[in-house]
């Protein structure tokens, strides 16, 4: 059931660890790294609810959730094959928000599969075996151009504008396993019928004499979306005239935050015409009807991951230019110093994703021992400590000890929120609520597209260091957070 991660993670390492190499040997400077990697959240806002809405109401003979595990396999299959043959910026560009969205549809209908087909003490246990996969994936994805290179003998350099061998070679390798991967889980699996799952749902609750809160039906009023709408979209428009009217003092990627701004006041006046027309069934209707209905603990647990996912970004957009000019003392791509310093990115990479293997393993037994806030806020804060050390770190081998601080907070990250999260959720609405949490991953990525460049600019002195160094700060506060957070009556069971 979780083997297929181990093939979506492939994607998503080989995308972490490289885009923004490749991005760098096309043209970009770090400064424009974070509006370009934006594409990537904003698919994941507009895809996931989509399609968590579409597998919660699909059902035909290949089952629920798992024709969109094929259909996001084939197409992010497709892209990791063409993305090392893009000859422009604007292709890569392209061609990392095709890769992205296609992840997302494999992936959402994924998580949600882990919850429709455990009972509900068993679903801390899947989401750590998911981290396992994952761990396992990401850890042998990350160090591929590094093994390409040293192991295999194949070229780490190549000329000004043109995308190294050992790089092409391993998306090759990533879009292959992806797609097997993927196809395994499809091909060993069955799913429940829906009536199966209510059938599930009623006895769990008759079980527990309704212990976990029921969701309320809610539909917005028209007059409540339109007024909401009309604020967000005037302060999206206020904030995009001052930001455009001081440019050269602010940072244009500040534009990012007022358009989003401005976006989800229109969103919002969308939702008010379809309430004023009477139309409360259709998809786009029931995501924002249902965005403002969330369970307790999902609303808690939003703030958590907020700040959880805005580090994860910084260092997925910022490491490699952090390291190459902190600890190897360059940034010109096309010196063999800069793509040592790339290389060793990978590497960390998959020491946080191997920490992540051996991490998943341990956490049910911690949670064991104390329980799932505890545990999240201790591993958030080995994450923080971890981000906020590379700043006092010189010897970049010494970097490797940091990572696995931030291995067993990305541990935990991918396994218990979800498995807090799925036993307050109806099982005829897990995949729209997944998608909608997925907000609160993406929103913090957007924050950070908008404000990293600014920062490390205007602020840190072009110094791409302290964007992990504000990202392990996040983490910190994520960790304080957990504590709000409402915890099932349940304790994990320790052992598989």
């Amino acid at each position: 059931m979780c083997f297929g991660f181990l093939g979506i993670q492939f994607g998503f390492a080989l995308q972490n660890s490289n885009v923004s190499r490749i991005f760098e040997t096309l043209g970009a400077d770090y400064n424009n790294l974070a509006i370009l990697w934006v594409a990537a959240p904003v698919t994941g806002l507009i895809v996931q609810p989509i399609i968590g809405y579409l597998s919660d109401n699909t059902w035909t003979r290949f089952g629920r959730r798992r024709p969109y595990f094929v259909l996001g396999a084939l197409l992010a299959s497709f892209a990791l094959f063409v993305m090392p043959h893009s000859p422009v910026l604007w292709m890569a560009a392209g061609m990392l928000w095709i890769m992205d969205a296609s992840i997302n549809i494999a992936m959402e209908p994924t998580r949600a599969f882990v919850g429709d087909m455990l009972p509900k003490h068993q679903r801390g246990m899947g989401y750590a075996m998911q981290s396992f996969f994952i761990g396992v994936g990401a850890v042998v994805a990350s160090a591929l151009p590094w093994v390409m290179n040293n192991w295999l003998g194949i070229s780490n350099t190549a000329a000004a504008g043109v995308i190294p061998d050992s790089v092409r070679f391993s998306f090759y390798a990533g879009g292959l396993i992806f797609l097997l991967a993927v196809l395994w889980t499809v091909y060993t699996t069955k799913e429940y019928s829906p009536e199966q799952l209510k059938a599930f749902e009623a006895a769990d609750k008759a079980a527990e004499g309704q212990s976990y809160e029921a969701l309320p039906q809610v539909v917005r009023t028209a007059s409540r979306s339109y007024l909401q709408g009309g604020i967000w979209l005037v302060i999206g428009l206020v904030l995009w005239a001052l930001i455009q009217g001081n440019i050269e003092r602010l940072d244009k990627n500040l534009l990012i935050l007022a358009g989003g701004c401005a976006v989800f006041g229109v969103c919002l006046l969308v939702a008010g015409w379809l309430a004023s027309t009477g139309r409360h069934s259709n998809g786009f209707s029931v995501v924002m009807n249902d965005l403002f209905a969330m369970p307790t603990a999902m609303k808690q647990l939003a703030f958590v991951q907020f700040f959880s996912w805005f580090p994860l970004f910084a260092m997925w957009t910022y490491m490699t230019a952090a390291v190459t000019s902190h600890h190897f003392g360059t940034s010109d791509p096309t010196s063999q110093l800069y793509n040592q310093g790339a290389d060793w990115v990978g590497v960390l990479n998959a020491t946080y994703n191997g920490t992540t293997i051996f991490a998943a393993m341990l956490l049910p037994i911690l949670v064991k021992l104390t329980n799932l806030r505890m545990a999240h806020m201790v591993n958030l804060f080995l994450g923080g400590l971890g981000f906020i050390s590379f700043l006092f770190i010189t010897d970049p081998d010494w970097l490797v000890l940091p990572m696995i601080g931030v291995g067993f907070a990305w541990a935990s990250i991918l396994a218990v929120p979800y498995a807090i999260l799925s036993n307050s959720l109806p099982a005829g609405k897990m995949g729209v609520f997944m998608g909608i949490f997925n907000y609160f991953i993406v929103l913090p990525q957007i924050l950070a597209a908008s404000i990293l460049g600014f920062l490390v600019t205007r602020i840190f002195d072009n110094q791409p260091v302290y964007a992990l160094v504000v990202g392990g700060c996040s983490m910190l506060l994520a960790g304080l957070l957990v504590l709000r957070v409402k915890e099932p009556d349940y304790q994990q069971e320790p052992s598989v």
